[in-house]
C-alpha cells in the first residue's frame, strides 16, 4: 500500500487520550505549521501564550474544561491563519464535532494535514 493509499488519520484523535471526558470535555487541536505569530489568541485567552523563542503561540493545555471554553473559542476565532480559518480547534470530545472556528459550519473538522 502506497502513503497515498493509507487512510487519512482523524485529527480528533491525534495526540494522547487526556484526562477522563467528564472532567475536561473539550480538546485542544492546535496546528503549530499554520501558525504564523500574530499573537490574537494569547490577547484573549489564558490558556494560551507566546513563545518568546519560536515567535509562535502555544496553549497551556490541550484538554479543557466547561469554564475554560469560552476563552478557548474566542481564541480559536480571532486566529488569522489560514486566511482566516484559524490553527486553532476545539474539539467537542463526546460528540467528536469542532465548536470553533468551524469555518465550514456543520462541525466537521478543519484541520489541514
Amino acid at each position: 500500500m502506497s502513503d497515498l493509499d493509507a487512510e487519512v488519520q482523524d485529527p480528533s484523535s491525534v495526540g494522547d487520550e487526556g484526562p477522563p471526558i467528564a472532567e475536561k470535555p473539550y480538546k485542544i487541536i492546535f496546528e503549530a505549521n499554520a501558525c504564523f505569530g500574530a499573537g490574537k489568541c494569547a490577547e484573549v485567552g489564558d490558556n494560551w501564550e507566546m513563545d518568546i523563542l519560536s515567535g509562535m503561540a502555544k496553549p497551556n493545555s490541550y484538554f479543557i474544561a466547561e469554564d475554560d471554553l469560552e476563552e478557548n473559542v474566542r481564541a480559536a476565532e480571532v486566529c488569522p491563519a489560514k486566511k482566516g480559518d484559524g490553527c486553532i480547534h476545539v474539539i467537542d470530545r463526546r460528540t467528536d464535532e469542532e465548536i470553533a472556528p468551524d469555518p465550514h459550519g456543520d462541525g466537521t473538522i478543519s484541520v489541514d494535514w
